[in-house]
């Protein structure tokens, strides 16, 4: 075993400078990718594919080449049929894993989605941070981090809220049911005259929307920047000019009725009727 220890120590060196030469090679290799790539007008998420898949090959050549010279009997053919074998017997054992990974592919190959995109799927609401082949971090409005495994992302729905610069937003103001709907719609479309974030392009909608338990509705419909952060913006500064130009007309918002539900038992007359 000595003997034959200090005999492959040659083969073993030369393995391990091949590795050397492909640790280099992968990394001027994906310097000149993303060289290449960076003067396209491609994605993010596609640029990302195409360094890691660059990164890949070179490695896994590199690794055939090294295992062929440590390993003098075994033969490129014979590695790559049990490579063959392997890779199902290692499919079958991480199938969730090489799940997420095609799944990436195909994300990061997507026309839609890009990265800083804000998107909703399955309750979770954010901004995509960063897109890997096996995962999707997604930055929550309210600060935490949802690392989301990407097969969830390729077999759910998934609603991209900035994928047009502008979005449609409404809210529902009422008024009580002695008031002239006419008077209060001309009052709101006067009280939302302008606001500048607001898109002159498309048009702001006053519709009475519904007769409700202690209001006649309206809807307001207007188009404004995608972000959830133009909407709460806009949206308090429509609620105040509103508010302020119903008070001025002695308009009245009214408070929803409350109807109370009587839980306790009614006793059933006796025998005597009473």
């Amino acid at each position: 075993m000595a003997s034959s220890l200090v005999a492959s120590i040659p083969s073993l060196a030369i393995g391990f400078i091949v590795l050397f030469v492909t640790w280099i090679a992968a990394k001027f290799a994906v310097r000149i990718a993303a060289r290449f790539t960076g003067r396209t007008k491609m994605r993010a998420s596609l640029q990302n594919l195409i360094e890691t898949v660059t990164r890949l090959v070179i490695w896994l050549v590199g690794l055939l080449i090294a295992l062929t010279v440590m390993l003098p009997g075994l033969s490129p053919s014979g590695l790559i049929a049990g490579l063959g074998l392997g890779t199902v017997a290692i499919g079958f054992a991480f199938q969730d894993i090489f799940e997420n990974f095609l799944a990436g592919v195909l994300i990061m190959m997507r026309d839609k989605m890009e990265i800083g995109d804000s998107i909703e799927v399955e309750g979770i609401i954010g901004k995509v941070e960063h897109i890997t082949l096996r995962e999707t971090h997604i930055r929550q409005f309210t600060g935490e981090l949802t690392v989301v495994p990407n097969s969830m992302l390729f077999k759910n729905p998934v609603k991209i809220m900035t994928d047009q610069p502008l979005r449609r937003w409404e809210i529902n103001v009422g008024v009580s049911y002695d008031t002239d709907l006419d008077h209060a719609h001309d009052v709101i479309r006067q009280a939302l005259t302008g606001i500048e974030d607001i898109s002159a392009e498309k048009p702001l909608d006053i519709y009475v929307k519904e007769f409700g338990a202690s209001s006649v509705d309206f809807m307001v419909r207007w188009w404004c920047g995608a972000k959830p952060r133009d909407m709460f913006a806009i949206r308090d500064d429509m609620f105040r000019r509103i508010k302020r130009a119903l008070d001025e007309e002695s308009i009245e918002i009214p408070f929803p009725y409350i109807t109370h539900t009587f839980k306790e038992p009614i006793p059933l007359p006796g025998p005597s009727g009473s």
